[in-house]
C-alpha cells in the first residue's frame, strides 16, 4: 500500500511538472501560445474521461461530444443567467452533464459492442438536430449561444460587479480567462482530472471495470452484476467531457451545436487509440498530437506550400505542391487519416506502445552489456 502511494506521488509530481511548464518545453516546437496550450490540456481532459470508458471496460461510445456540447451549453447560460466567475459554470456543467450520461447511459448500456456504439451515436445526433434547429430558443441554433450585454447575470448585479460598455469577460475570481491565465487554471483542472482517472485505474473499481473488459459474460455467469459499474464508468466519463465543454465555453463564451457532431466524436477516439487505449497517460498525448498537427497543417495553402519547396526546381515543385496541397488547409485530415492508418498498422498499442519497444531496445541493450561484462 505504501509503495503504492509513493508511486502515486511520483507520477502525479512528475505529471504536474511537465504540464505547469508546457510553455518553456513546447517552445522549440512553436506551441507555447496560449491558445493551442489551452486546447492541449481541455481535450486532454476529454481524451483522459472517455479513457475511463473505453480503455476500462471496452466500451467504445461514438456520442461524447454529445456531453461537451452539453457542457459547453450550461456553462454559456451559466454566464449569461448568473456570472462570469467560471466556478459556477463548471460546476453546472459537470452535473448537467452527468445526469444526461446517467440517462443515455441507462438507454445504450442495454445493449453491448457495435449496437452500443451506434445507440451512442444515434443519441449524440439527435442532440446536434435539436441543438441545431428545434430547441433554438435555448441554443439559438445554427448561430450559436453568445453572450450580450442584456444579460441578467444576477450574481454579478447582487454584488455590484461593474458593468462594462463592451460584453465581459470570463473570470476566476478576477483572474482573466485568456492568455496564459487562462492556460494555467485549464492545467490545474487537467492535473487534478489526471489524478482522479488514476485513483480510478488503481481502485478496486477500476479493477473490477477491467475483468468486465476481459470477459463479461464470465463475470455475469458468477453472479457479478456488470451494469452498475458499466453506468457509472459512462456517466463518469461523461462528466469528463462536460468539463471539457465547460472549460472551452470558459475560455471562448460561444457554445454551437457543431460540438455535438460525430465528427467531434470521432476525434477523441481517434486520440485515444493514437495515445495508447486504456494506458495512463496515452489518451493525453495523443490530444497534444492531433491538436498540434491540427495547428500546423490546417494553417497551410496552397501559397505557403510553395514557399516551403522553393528549394525544388520550378517543375518539380509545381508536382509536389499539386501532391500536398489536398493534405493540408481543410483537408488536413487526410494527413491525420494516413497518420491514423500508419500507427494502427505499425503500432497497434498507440503512441506509448512505441515508447515502450523504446525501453524495450534500450533495457534488452543494458542487460546484454551487464551480461557480457559479468562473463568476462
Amino acid at each position: 500500500m505504501n509503495n503504492l502511494i509513493k508511486s502515486n506521488t511520483v507520477i502525479m509530481l512528475i505529471f504536474a511538472a511537465v504540464v505547469l511548464t508546457a510553455p518553456i518545453w513546447t517552445a522549440p516546437i512553436g506551441a507555447n501560445y496560449p491558445d493551442l496550450l489551452q486546447k492541449f490540456a481541455i481535450f486532454g481532459i476529454f481524451a483522459v474521461g472517455y479513457n475511463i470508458l473505453f480503455g476500462l471496460t471496452g466500451y467504445l461510445s461514438f456520442g461524447h461530444a454529445a456531453f461537451l456540447g452539453i457542457g459547453s451549453y450550461t456553462a454559456v447560460w451559466s454566464f449569461k443567467l448568473l456570472t462570469m466567475n467560471v466556478v459556477p459554470a463548471v460546476i453546472l456543467a459537470v452535473i448537467v452533464s452527468g445526469v444526461f450520461a446517467l440517462l443515455i447511459g441507462f438507454l445504450s448500456l442495454r445493449r453491448s459492442g457495435i449496437y452500443f456504439s451506434i445507440l451512442t451515436l444515434a443519441f449524440a445526433q439527435m442532440a446536434y438536430s435539436l441543438a441545431y434547429s428545434v430547441l433554438t430558443p435555448i441554443t439559438n441554433g445554427e448561430t450559436g449561444l453568445q453572450l450580450t450585454q442584456q444579460d441578467p447575470r444576477v450574481i454579478d448585479s447582487m454584488f455590484g460587479v461593474a458593468v462594462t460598455d463592451g460584453l465581459p469577460s470570463t473570470n476566476l475570481f478576477g483572474t482573466l480567462m485568456s492568455g496564459y491565465s487562462g492556460f494555467y487554471v485549464a492545467a490545474a483542472i487537467l492535473i487534478i482530472a489526471f489524478y482522479i482517472s488514476l485513483k480510478i485505474f488503481r481502485s478496486p473499481f477500476g479493477m473490477k471495470l477491467l475483468a468486465i473488459k476481459s470477459n463479461q459474460t464470465r463475470m455475469k455467469y458468477t453472479g457479478f452484476n456488470t451494469r452498475p459499474y458499466l453506468l457509472s464508468a459512462f456517466v463518469i466519463s461523461g462528466m469528463y467531457a462536460g468539463l471539457a465543454g465547460g472549460l472551452l465555453a470558459s475560455i471562448d463564451p460561444l457554445a454551437g451545436a457543431e460540438r455535438m457532431q460525430w465528427t467531434a466524436s470521432g476525434e477523441v477516439v481517434l486520440m485515444t487509440i493514437m495515445g495508447g487505449v486504456g494506458t495512463l497517460i496515452g489518451p493525453l498525448l495523443g490530444a497534444v498530437i492531433i491538436k498540434y498537427l491540427e495547428n500546423i497543417f490546417s494553417a497551410l495553402n496552397r501559397g505557403e506550400l510553395m514557399e516551403v519547396f522553393s528549394y525544388l526546381p520550378e517543375w518539380l515543385q509545381t508536382i509536389v505542391v499539386t501532391i500536398t496541397n489536398p493534405f493540408v488547409g481543410e483537408g488536413w485530415h487526410l494527413t491525420l487519416g494516413a497518420l491514423f492508418m500508419l500507427v494502427v498498422i505499425f503500432l497497434p498499442g498507440g503512441v506509448m506502445e512505441g515508447v515502450d519497444k523504446v525501453k524495450g531496445l534500450f533495457g534488452s541493450g543494458k542487460k546484454k552489456s551487464k551480461v557480457e561484462g559479468e562473463a568476462k
